[in-house]
């Protein structure tokens, strides 16, 4: 029988204790499946597309975990991980990272021939993810590729192809991903240089506030062009400038690079992400 304590190590290997990635990727997702089906995504494939994100997120930091067992021990933030503590063993990582992927690959067989196809890559990269920052100072920009795959999916569930917003959609995904998960690195800057592992916020150096601001300001663009593209209207538009009012607050709490400010930078893209939700969903209902 599994011990009380062993059960809490698996919820923090999948973070199911901590939503906070879960909703940064679900947010993507829903605008898309808004898009998709025009205000009125399929239920069916809504549920199945919001629990494969639960099942997906939670595969993607087992197998960060795994991938990181090493480092993570002489990391302040991330050795007390169940991994890097010893509490849990790489074949059970293993494992569970392989049933996840199996449950969220059974959610996909209820979809359409494309939208299996495009899974395939969805699970290459997300298992992928985890090993790029031993080999670029972009894992940042492969992790939003990872996170923005589900966009192409969502589409191809709903309507059975992947037209040009939808690609357009996928590169507003991987700049949002590239924005907060380069705040998120500037935490760990100095351990990640210790332990040589790589970064954005390593790559972008003192002019990482610059860079994180022009790349939330393509992103705003990206945002807009969406709005043309999908004859969206005001609540989309109100939505998306909440969303500018977001990203300065973001680069106001970055300003002394401490891990503090950075992280509630990070958790602020929860709302950033909701924004634009409720201005799409507002626009299909009120519009």
């Amino acid at each position: 029988m599994l011990h009380v304590d062993h059960i809490r190590d698996y919820i923090s290997l999948m973070r199911l204790d901590k939503p906070i990635g879960i909703f940064l990727l679900l947010w993507p997702t829903l605008w898309a499946l808004l898009i998709a089906g025009q205000g009125e995504p399929d239920v069916e494939i809504l549920l199945i597309f919001v629990l494969g994100v639960v099942l997906m997120r939670s595969a993607g930091c087992v197998i960060n975990d795994y991938a990181d067992r090493d480092i993570d021990r002489h990391v302040a933030r991330t050795q007390n991980r169940p991994l890097a503590a010893g509490r849990i063993t790489t074949g059970e990582a293993l494992f569970i990272f392989a049933l996840l992927c199996a449950a969220a690959f059974i959610l996909v067989l209820q979809l359409n021939r494309l939208t299996i196809l495009l899974s395939f890559v969805g699970i290459g990269l997300a298992a992928s993810y985890p090993f790029m920052k031993r080999l670029t100072h972009l894992p940042q920009v492969y992790l939003g590729a990872a996170f923005g795959w589900s966009v192409p999916m969502a589409f191809a569930a709903q309507t059975n192809s992947v037209p040009p917003i939808a690609w357009l959609m996928f590169t507003a995904t991987v700049l949002w991903a590239t924005v907060y998960d380069t705040i998120y690195s500037m935490m760990d800057r100095d351990d990640d240089i210790a332990l040589g592992v790589k970064s954005t916020a390593i790559l972008f150096g003192d002019m990482d506030r610059k860079l994180i601001g022009l790349i939330q300001v393509m992103l705003l663009i990206s945002l807009f062009m969406i709005g043309r593209q999908a004859e969206l209207g005001l609540y989309f538009y109100l939505g998306v400038a909440f969303a500018a009012g977001l990203a300065a607050w973001q680069q106001y709490l970055i300003r002394y690079r401490d891990r503090e400010g950075c992280f509630r930078a990070f958790l602020n893209n929860n709302w950033f992400g909701a924004v634009v939700f409720l201005g799409i969903l507002l626009d299909y209902f009120l519009g």
